[in-house]
């Protein structure tokens, strides 16, 4: 290895060691002929110390730029009194090099990594590689993948299984706009990137593998806000043999699980419950703030139920799921489905909320073929577009379908919240702009025409 310790291991019990670093200049200041350098990685930050001599080597430190890849050999020194950094974890050493090697010589930055305040959201995307060295960014990122440890040791202790569901799958009605994938082999054919497995791990219900989990990437073709993109992260949880409580208590004990491990914080459970007639009637809204006055803690969950099964578009004139066609109707109101009684059929839903924005989303789904047919008939869905959309999983339902439920959480966004970010584009190491856009990679693009022509595709740029 080119490294015999990171730039945040070092402290008193190495002094008089002799190590060797690698990594970022963060900053050099020139003290006459004394020459301090910052060096930086993921782990750290290191104080270097260039002595006036040998002479080759303190003329060599000054030509040491920010960004600059170094390699240093030195000996590791206590600092003198009073020049101590309480702030970082090397703050007590210092190393006195003997040695420089310049790996890598960056050229001038389009901005200041620790002057960014008034840099352009776009420059900042552009440039994301810089964006994601600031410690403070490195750090969220750090704090993400305990998270998602921390998620994934508890499903696992749990019995989940995780399962990898299809990215090219196809295009379903209700929810948001599809995003579409031509296909070479068949023309006239499209893929659709999957909005959220849902008939995927329905169906691993039906296989028989009661537990399943999944940290999936999803795709939505929706107009962006800054706690929306494109493609965004889902903890996907599904299980059989489960009502309602069963999941809620699932999801308070994994939340407090890892919120303890990871952060230190201990959360009460279980966690306050409301239904959706009497959020909408108290808060005027389904995912009310209850943070406000309080004194249990700056994170307080919040689980919403009992919501409506249809909502009607009055602009198509006609009923709609509010959630997806999958839910099942609370026991107390199937007469009511019946009876077409549809504004006060309750569903088996649950949203939870966290400090007035919704992070998880689940619901008991239908698993019975009479009541599925009954739901598909008042949202307008024929029997033969039943069958063409979603023939799979009703296929697989008359071979013996186990009462099933889940629940899915959105991580960008709980982790923004966990982070105190602005925006999930913080805590998503290559995000869109909202407009869709990689200033990184300049995606979407321009392909050429051969590109087209092998997918059976004109474009109207084309036809005109």
């Amino acid at each position: 290895m080119l490294r015999t310790h990171t730039c945040g291991q070092l402290n008193e019990n190495n002094l008089e060691e002799k190590v060797t670093l690698v990594g970022w200049v963060s900053s050099r200041r020139d003290h006459g002929k004394i020459i301090f350098v910052d060096l930086r990685d993921r782990y750290g930050i290191t104080q270097l110390i260039f002595l006036p001599k040998p002479e080759e080597l303190n003329k060599k430190a000054k030509k040491i730029r920010s960004e600059d890849v170094v390699k240093i050999e030195g000996v590791v020194n206590k600092r003198p009194s009073k020049t101590e950094n309480p702030n970082i974890s090397t703050g007590l050493i210092e190393i006195c090099v003997e040695r420089l090697t310049f790996l890598s010589q960056s050229d001038e930055l389009p901005f200041e990594l620790d002057q960014d305040k008034e840099v352009s959201e776009e420059l900042k995307l552009q440039h994301r590689y810089l964006y994601l060295r600031k410690p403070e960014i490195t750090k969220k990122f750090i704090l993400r993948h305990k998270l998602n440890q921390g998620l994934r040791d508890f499903l696992n202790k749990k019995d989940f299984l995780e399962v990898e569901t299809p990215i090219l799958t196809k295009s379903t009605p209700e929810g948001a706009r599809d995003f579409l994938v031509p296909s070479r082999l068949q023309p006239a054919k499209f893929y659709a990137l999957p909005q959220s497995p849902q008939l995927f791990k329905q169906i691993l219900m039906v296989s028989g593998l009661d537990k399943y989990y999944q940290i999936v990437r999803c795709f939505r073709d929706e107009d962006l806000r800054k706690d929306r993109q494109p493609e965004f992260t889902q903890l996907d949880i599904e299980a059989s043999f489960l009502e309602e409580d069963d999941i809620l208590e699932l999801t308070e004990k994994m939340l407090a699980d890892i919120f303890l491990d990871v952060l230190g914080i201990k959360l009460k459970v279980p966690f306050p419950k409301i239904s959706y007639q009497e959020s909408m009637e108290k808060y005027n809204s389904d995912k009310p703030d209850i943070k406000e006055g309080a004194t249990s803690s700056e994170y307080r969950f919040l689980w919403v139920t009992d919501f409506p099964l249809f909502e009607y578009n009055q602009e198509d004139k006609r009923w709609q799921s509010l959630h997806h066609p999958f839910t099942a109707p609370n026991k107390e109101d199937i007469d009511k489905l019946k009876n077409k009684d549809l504004s006060r059929v309750r569903s088996r839903s649950y949203d939870l909320v966290l400090n007035g924005q919704e992070i998880g989303s689940g619901s008991v789904r239908i698993h019975s073929t009479d009541i599925q047919e009954k739901v598909f008939e008042i949202l307008g869905i024929s029997g033969e577009e039943a069958k063409e959309k979603f023939g799979f999983l009703l296929r697989s339902f008359k071979f013996g379908v186990p009462p099933h439920a889940g629940i899915a959480f959105g991580l960008d966004r709980l982790y923004a919240i966990i982070t105190k970010s602005d925006s999930i584009r913080d805590i998503i190491a290559f995000p869109k702009t909202q407009r869709g856009i990689s200033p990184l990679t300049g995606a979407p693009a321009v392909v050429s025409r051969d590109q087209l022509d092998e997918l059976n595709i004109k474009t109207k740029e084309q036809e005109s």
